[in-house]
């Protein structure tokens, strides 16, 4: 287990008023490159982002610039767009999506390859450097980026950005690059930008940590996945369904108590006014385990 007092760090650093995403990353690396020199990464992120700053300020407009976007925004997206993807050659991993390795900051930085939110945090890092506002956006299942327009530009759209597809520009008006295959943006076309929901650096940051779990769990890495649900719950006390997976992943530890401890306290949090069957059988199969670990803990004492 990772010790409490980096899950404090941690939470200190992803609930501060203004959190660096780059540096809370590098800390989630931490779970499985306990040496990390995280330093070494931020470094080149600056060196990145110096080089894009240079780029973007002598971004010129494409030939083939749309009407109804910010000109000079679109220019600036483009350019680094060209440098990250084209020269530096960050690609969405479709090989292999679930590789762990992809939800690692340092990984992503090294092997210039990941998954839609660390493709999107590396260009928001990136983009912060280089003086171009980008902001996440949660949509589901596949995380974007959105570079407003400038607040004098209230013809224009918002430019909505695909990282893992090479920074494809998903703007109800303007042509995807690439055909973007997962989650729901089939339709992309029809959305309006300006509506999609805005991501906070502490969702961001909760995205990634799920995601993470998520792969941990399928490859039945339990100790991980539970140090994992520590940082959760630490991010957000109030994601009582990390609490009962906590719960569960301490089971299947034999960490009978810790296991009793955060489904008993689950049960207590959830609701229980009406509920659909999935809820219904969710709370019922919980309290089975809890009755079978009262008898397992009340045996070992």
């Amino acid at each position: 287990m990772i010790p409490y007092r980096f899950v404090e760090a941690f939470t200190s650093a992803a609930l501060s008023p203004d959190p660096d995403l780059a540096v809370a990353a590098l800390m989630i690396a931490r779970i499985e490159y306990p040496d990390l020199d995280a330093d070494r990464y931020v470094a080149q992120l600056d060196f990145i982002g110096a080089e894009a700053s240079h780029r973007l300020s002598v971004a010129e407009l494409p030939v083939d610039a749309p009407h109804n976007v910010d000109l000079d925004r679109y220019a600036k997206v483009t350019a680094l767009n060209a440098y990250l993807f084209d020269e530096l050659g960050f690609v969405g991993n479709e090989a292999d999506y679930s590789d762990p390795r992809n939800s690692f900051l340092n990984e992503v930085i090294d092997r210039r390859t990941g998954i839609p939110i660390t493709l999107s945090l590396v260009y928001m890092e990136v983009a912060r450097r280089a003086g171009l506002p980008v902001e996440g956006i949660n949509f589901p299942g596949h995380f974007l980026l959105r570079c407003r327009a400038g607040r004098r530009q209230s013809y224009a759209e918002d430019l909505i950005i695909d990282p893992f597809h090479g920074g494809a520009l998903l703007s109800h008006d303007l042509p995807s690059s690439q055909p973007v295959e997962r989650g729901d943006l089939a339709d992309s076309a029809r959305f309006e930008s300006r509506l999609l929901p805005g991501a906070t650096k502490q969702q961001i940051l909760s995205r990634m940590l799920t995601n993470l779990k998520r792969v941990y769990v399928n490859m039945q890495s339990f100790p991980q996945a539970r140090d994992i649900a520590d940082m959760l719950i630490a991010v957000d006390p109030s994601a009582i369904g990390e609490l009962r997976d906590r719960g569960l992943l301490a089971y299947n530890l034999k960490d009978f108590s810790g296991a009793l401890r955060d489904l008993q306290a689950y049960l207590k949090l959830i609701p229980s006014g009406a509920q659909d069957d999935e809820e219904r059988q969710d709370r019922e199969r919980i309290w089975e385990h809890v009755k079978t670990l009262r008898k397992r803990v009340a045996s070992l004492n």
